[in-house]
């Protein structure tokens, strides 16, 4: 698989909390990569920072052959066309004031594309036309993270960072949610980095997991190998709870 991120020791410091503590990684292309850890083990501040949404305070991000420190912030916004994320909360990640076409369209104007997309981004994600004039509030848990997705999808991004995308949803909706980003995954050949704390979800969604463990990755192996055969203390110990 081609290298699509490049990952080198990458810290973020929260004045002496290391929350992100020099992690070196690889993200190919096309692949799920899930980042597992404990509650406060800072998989939340590596996916922001992969996004420059938290300013990493040292190492480097090389996304498709360009270092994203090299960037300055006009080209910084031009490039998170191609790095978008999916945020864990649906019921807070979306703005009350605005309709869902506003809320999709926002990534549109910022970006100059075309707003005549926006029915068939709703298409994309299983939500009919009339969807474009309803607000947050009147959505479901699982039609509002579908219109996450539709957001994060508008402006066609390659690298999606999905931040416990389906914590806030029911088993049912879960798992129809969980069906409809690996559908999308196949057809626009989607990278994801998948932050969760769910390991019953890793063997049916993803390729590949890294272990987080006090801001480090102590462990990184196939879904399979490494649900079977876990090799860190620690690794063991999650599987374990």
């Amino acid at each position: 698989m081609r290298e699509l991120l490049k990952i080198e020791n990458l810290s973020k410091h929260f004045g002496i909390i290391q929350a992100v503590n020099g992690i070196n990684l690889i993200i190919h292309s096309g692949e799920t990569l899930a980042l597992v850890g404990e509650s406060g083990c800072g998989k939340s501040t590596f996916g922001r920072a992969l996004l420059h949404l938290e300013k990493p305070s040292s190492g480097s991000i090389v996304y498709d052959g360009v270092c994203l420190a090299s960037l300055n912030r006009h080209e910084m916004r031009k490039m998170r066309r191609n790095m978008q994320m999916i945020f864990q909360n649906p019921y807070s990640s979306l703005n009350p004031r605005m309709t869902v076409a506003n809320i999709i369209g926002e990534g549109l104007d910022i970006h100059r594309l075309d707003r005549s997309r926006i029915p068939e981004l709703l298409s994309l994600v299983d939500l009919e036309r009339d969807f474009m004039q309803r607000y947050p509030h009147q959505l479901s848990g699982g039609q509002k993270q579908r219109v996450g997705i539709a957001r994060a999808l508008a402006v066609e991004p390659r690298f999606i960072v999905c931040d416990e995308p389906f914590s806030a949803l029911d088993v049912l909706v879960k798992r129809q949610i969980m069906t409809l980003m690996k559908r999308l995954q196949k057809q626009f050949n989607l990278t994801y980095l998948y932050i969760t704390h769910d390991l019953e979800s890793l063997e049916s969604f993803s390729d590949r997991v890294a272990v987080m463990h006090q801001g480090k990755i102590v462990e990184l192996a196939p879904t399979h190998q490494l649900l079977r055969n876990p090799q860190h203390p620690y690794t063991k110990l999650l599987l374990q709870n």
